[in-house]
């Protein structure tokens, strides 16, 4: 019986995935193995701790993202580095994207590229954070607003790995009212709806 569910489970999955076409603009979000992703985690009341904008780059899909800089990641591969290789990929709710949309969400994004990662989640242009860079990308190209601005302050600070990050990152100076845009809320726009799922 436990084999029969495994094989439905799976099935479901491959299913899911066969039927997914990936088109620029969509929105992929996952957990991600990094030295700061419980922080988010427990920060945020979420899974989703890392994310970033798909791209089609010579008819092969691609993740923009800022990691350790702002890159280009192979789709692939940045699934493969999340853990257990989980992600959902969420898409805008009843809009297609015109070519002009598209080209304008690249031009944006040209700005960005090469940009270091930024560890003290400040809102200026000089380091950029995943949400950060997906929330301005949209936000500059098509004057859409993909999720709720917060404060630092309005996350769940409590824990004591969110207290050793932000000792870490700041010290005894914690920017609380620093403007920040979190990966779930990006997720819980009423902009996006999810296209793709493997959780």
């Amino acid at each position: 019986m436990r084999f029969i569910i495994l094989f439905i489970l799976s099935f479901v999955s491959f299913i899911s995935r066969a039927n997914y076409t990936p088109q620029d603009g969509d929105i992929i979000f996952q957990s991600s193995q990094s030295r700061q992703s419980l922080a988010v985690q427990q920060a945020t009341n979420s899974p989703y701790s890392h994310m970033g904008i798909i791209f089609i780059k010579n008819g092969k899909p691609y993740v923009f993202e800022a990691a350790k800089k702002v890159v280009y990641t192979p789709l692939t591969s940045w699934i493969d580095r999340g853990k257990n290789k989980n992600y959902v990929i969420k898409r805008l709710k009843n809009r297609n994207l015109s070519n002009d949309k598209i080209a304008k969400l690249k031009q944006v994004a040209k700005i960005f590229e090469g940009k270091p990662y930024d560890i003290w989640f400040g809102w200026d242009n000089r380091y950029i954070y995943c949400s950060e860079l997906v929330w301005k990308i949209y936000d500059k190209a098509l004057n859409l607003k993909i999720g709720q601005l917060q404060t630092i302050n309005d996350f769940n600070l409590s824990s004591p790995t969110v207290k050793q990050k932000l000792k870490e990152r700041y010290g005894d100076n914690i920017p609380y009212q620093e403007t920040v845009i979190s990966p779930v809320a990006i997720f819980n726009s009423p902009l996006l709806t999810t296209v793709d799922k493997k959780w």
